[in-house]
Parts: structure tokens; sequence; C-alpha cells
């Protein structure tokens, strides 16, 4: 397996020398999961930056009642760690997970701080990374407040429709913050309206 996708978004929107991209794709090191495999475990510090080239994942809370409450889906070409655990080098609260095969390449804390302090072009693609990481979850709050399940169900099939293909409905209907039984409904209805 070649680093061609990982240098490919490596260089989105940047105009960098494919040389440098090259240079810090160097660091990375490929990783295979099967299914079901866990790359982090609650309880544990977040010590890799994986970019999950083919597979899907999923990260997961269990909640005061020891329900599990999916917090995340991953899909090829992003950047999958818990953001918090890794960078605060806390304990994890959250579990990720695969839902599918998957491959990918990753780097751990160490070495990404030694490439931040280095190679000023990669400090400026890893805020860029943070920015719209955080920029998705206050979107996320902020869809759990201000839409209906109807319309989260919506945007959720528009922006990641391959997820309804690789992650149990039970996973889907807590991400949205549903009970399986009113996903089936939002689904059969949406279903007749387009």
């Amino acid at each position: 397996m070649t680093k061609g996708k990982l240098i490919d978004f490596f260089n989105q929107g940047n105009n960098v020398s494919p040389v440098i991209y090259q240079q810090i794709a160097e660091h990375f090191t490929y990783k295979k999961l099967a299914k079901g495999d866990f790359q982090l475990l609650a309880g544990k510090v977040c010590n890799e930056y994986l970019f999950l080239e083919n597979g899907y994942m999923r990260a997961f809370v269990h909640d005061t009642e020891g329900k599990e409450v999916t917090t995340n889906f991953y899909i090829p070409g992003e950047m999958v760690f818990e953001v918090s655990s890794f960078f605060k080098r806390d304990k994890s609260k959250e579990n990720i997970h695969t839902l599918s095969e998957c491959e990918g390449w990753f780097i751990t804390f160490a070495q990404l701080n030694e490439l931040f302090h280095s190679i000023p072009e990669f400090r400026d693609f890893g805020r860029s990374i943070l920015v719209q990481g955080f920029s998705g979850l206050k979107s996320r709050t902020l869809s759990m407040i201000t839409e209906t399940a109807e319309q989260r169900y919506a945007e959720l099939l528009k922006s990641n429709p391959e997820i309804f293909q690789h992650a149990p409905l039970k996973h889907i209907a807590s991400f949205l913050g549903v009970t399986d039984t009113s996903l089936s409904r939002i689904r059969k209805d949406f279903a007749k309206k387009h």
C-alpha cells in the first residue's frame, strides 16, 4: 500500500511543495485492523493520530445506565483520534472501534510534536485539521439542540450516506439521539416524502 492518499490529504488546499508532504508521510506507519477491533479503549491515553484510508470506524461512550452512545463515525479520508486525550495526555472517555476492516497510516504523539516543531507547513496543516474538527463538533452540538431528529437524519444521509451501509441502525439511532423505533419511523416517513 502506498502513501499516495495520505499525501493527497495533506495537500488539500495548501500550496506547499509535494516534497515536504512526502517528507512528512515518511513518518507515518501503516496499520491494518480487522472488523470489531478497537483503535482506542476508554481508560487509555490516545497515542495515535490515524489517517483512515479504507474502512469505517465508530466512537462511542457508555451513558450513566451503561448503554452505548455513538459520538462519531469516521469514514475514509478522515483523521481518527480522540482530540482531548491525544493532546492533553488524559485517559480517554471514548472508545473507537472498527465497523469494517480498516487500513490507514498513523503517527504517535511524540512523532507528531517533533514534526510540528521541525516543519512549519505541517503545523499549519495540523491547525487546520483541529479547526475543522472543532467546527464539526460545534455544529453537531448545536444540531442536537436546534434541529429535529428528522433534520439530523436528513443531514447525516446527505453528508455520510455510506454510514448507513456500514453501521448497524442502533448505532445510527444513538448518534442521532433517538431510539431504534424512532429511527425506523423517521426512515419510513423520510422515504415517503422523497
